[in-house]
C-alpha cells in the first residue's frame, strides 16, 4: 500500500468508530560514520517508519503507535488508540482541528539531491579524524562523526488535512583531546548543511584544534562581577534551557513563571525575540506544526514586552485564543508545544562597542540542565572561555562558575551587537549580547 492508502485505511476506521483523529507518519533514513585511530569505528545505515495515531471519542483522547504497516497492524493501531481513549478523562480543550489544507514543502530546497558515494563520506570521516589526531599535543579525537540524515513527515486527519514535509541534514563534527604535562583540554566544533559537498573537513580540523589549544592553559579569574558575552554556540544553548518561559502548555499546567505577564515588560527594551519557522536557512524550518497548522513568524518578545506564549489548539482553547502553530507531537507522544527556530533581532551596537572594556567571553558551559531551574530562572554552571579587554585576549579561563537568574539577566543587558550569527547546527540566529554584572566564582 502507498502512504495515502495506509492513511485512508486508518482514518476510515477512526470515522467508522464515531471518532475523530489525526495520524502522523514519520520516516527516516540515515548514514552515520565515526573514526578512531585512523580506522572506521562505526558505519551505520538505518531506516525507520512509525505510525502515531491520536483519536478523540466522546471527549476522551487516546494515542497509539505502530512500526508495522500491514493492514492488520493498522487496524490494531486504531483499536488500541480507541481502547486507550476509553480509559482517559474527558479533555474538553483537545479537538481535531477543522483543517482541510493540503500542505507540502519544496524538496528541491529542503532535501536537495546530490551524487555523493559512501566512499567519499568514509574518506571524509577518516581524513577529519586522522588530520586532527596528527596535530601537536593531540592525544586522540574521542568524539567525531559524519552524518547524512533524511526525514519525512506526513500528517492526515479525519477533517481532510494532508500535510507533507521532507528535509535533509548533512553534518560533521570533531572534538580534540589535547594533553601537555598535567594539563588537558577538550573542545570541538561542527558544521551542518543540506549538501554534503558544502562540508569542509579542513575547517573543522583547524577550528577544533585551535579552540582546544587556546583553552589549554586556562586558569580561574578572581571571583567577582563581570560583563559576560556568550559565544554563538553557548548563547543559543542557554536560551534553549529556558524556553519553558514561552510555553502555553506549561502555563496551562501552572508552572510557567510568565503566565501572568503577557503584555508586561520582562526584558530590556532593546530585546526582540521571534520564532521564525519559515526561514529556510535554518534547520528548524517548519511549514506546519504537529497538528498540520500552517506556521508563521511569531514575535515572542517585542521591545522587551512579552507578546505571546506559544500554543497548540488545546492550550489555545484553554486560554480562549487561536493556536500559534506550535503544536509538537511525535508518533509515540501526546500533544505538546515547541518552538521552531529562535531569532533575536540585531541590536545597534557596533562590534567595537560590544567588545570594548573588560569582559568574559564564555565558550563552554557545563551542567546546563542539572544546574538550571527553568521555573525560577536560577542557574549555576561550570564555565570556561577567555578574559578580554578592548577586543584583545588577556588569558584563557577555566575552572570558574557563573551563576544568576536568567529572567533577571534579560533586564541586565548592556549591549546587543549589530550582527547575527547562526549556531553551527543552525537552530538559532542571534547577535552577541553583552550581559552586565554577572556573578563569577573563580
Amino acid at each position: 500500500m502507498t502512504i495515502s492508502d495506509q492513511a485512508n485505511q486508518v482514518i476510515d476506521l477512526v470515522k467508522a468508530a464515531g471518532a475523530s483523529g489525526d495520524l502522523i507518519i514519520d520516516q527516516g533514513e540515515s548514514v552515520s560514520l565515526k573514526a578512531r585511530d585512523g580506522e572506521l569505528e562505526e558505519y551505520k545505515v538505518s531506516s525507520s517508519q512509525i505510525f502515531g495515531l491520536r483519536v478523540i471519542k466522546d471527549g476522551k483522547v487516546g494515542t497509539a503507535h505502530s512500526e508495522a504497516a500491514d493492514s492488520d497492524a493498522l487496524s490494531s493501531l486504531v483499536e488500541q488508540a480507541l481502547t486507550n481513549a476509553s480509559f482517559t478523562a474527558i479533555e474538553v480543550h483537545e479537538n481535531i482541528l477543522a483543517n482541510e489544507a493540503s500542505l507540502k514543502t519544496d524538496d528541491s530546497v529542503l532535501c536537495p539531491v546530490e551524487n555523493v558515494s559512501i566512499d567519499e563520506k568514509v574518506n571524509f570521516a577518516l581524513q577529519m579524524e586522522s588530520d586532527l589526531a596528527a596535530r601537536d599535543r593531540v592525544k586522540n579525537v574521542p568524539y567525531n562523526g559524519v552524518q547524512d540524515n533524511t526525514n519525512q513527515r506526513h500528517i492526515f486527519s479525519s477533517a481532510g488535512l494532508s500535510a507533507y514535509s521532507k528535509s535533509r541534514m548533512c553534518a560533521a563534527y570533531a572534538y580534540a583531546l589535547v594533553e601537555q604535562g598535567d594539563k588537558n583540554a577538550m573542545e570541538g566544533i561542527g558544521q551542518a548543511s543540506r549538501l554534503f559537498a558544502d562540508l569542509n573537513a579542513n575547517d573543522i580540523v583547524d577550528r577544533a584544534y585551535t579552540q582546544t589549544i587556546d583553552i589549554l592553559d586556562g586558569s580561574p579569574v578572581p571571583s567577582g562581577h563581570y560583563d559576560v558575552i556568550f559565544d554563538e554556540e553557548v548563547q543559543a544553548s542557554l536560551f534553549g534551557v529556558f524556553t519553558l518561559m514561552f510555553s502555553g502548555k506549561s502555563a496551562k499546567d501552572g508552572v510557567n513563571p510568565m503566565r501572568e505577564k503577557l503584555g508586561e515588560s520582562i526584558a530590556d527594551t532593546r530585546l526582540n525575540i521571534t520564532d521564525k519557522p519559515l526561514s529556510v536557512d535554518g534547520f528548524g524550518y517548519q511549514l506546519f506544526d504537529a497538528e498540520g497548522t500552517a506556521t508563521q513568524s511569531t514575535p515572542l518578545i517585542v521591545d522587551g514586552t512579552l507578546n505571546t506564549l506559544i500554543h497548540n489548539s488545546a492550550t489555545a482553547s484553554f486560554f480562549d485564543m487561536k493556536t500559534t502553530g506550535h503544536a509538537a507531537r511525535g508518533p509515540k507522544s501526546t500533544l505538546g508545544v515547541g518552538l521552531h527556530q529562535l531569532e533575536i533581532a540585531a541590536g545597534s551596537s557596533s562590534q567595537a562597542d560590544l567588545f570594548s572594556g573588560k569582559y568574559l567571553m564564555l565558550t563552554d558551559l557545563t551542567g546546563m540542565h542539572s544546574g538550571a531551574n527553568a521555573i525560577s530562572g536560577d542557574f549555576s554552571f561550570g564555565a570556561s572561555g577567555f578574559l578580554y579587554e578592548d577586543g584583545q585576549r588577556l588569558q584563557p579561563v577555566r575552572g570558574i562558575t557563573v551563576a544568576g537568574n536568567f529572567y533577571d539577566m534579560l533586564n541586565k543587558i548592556a549591549l546587543i551587537g549589530d550582527k547575527q550569527f547562526w549556531n553551527w547546527e543552525k537552530s538559532a540566529l542571534m547577535p552577541h549580547i553583552r550581559f552586565a554584572d554577572m556573578a563569577v566564582s573563580g
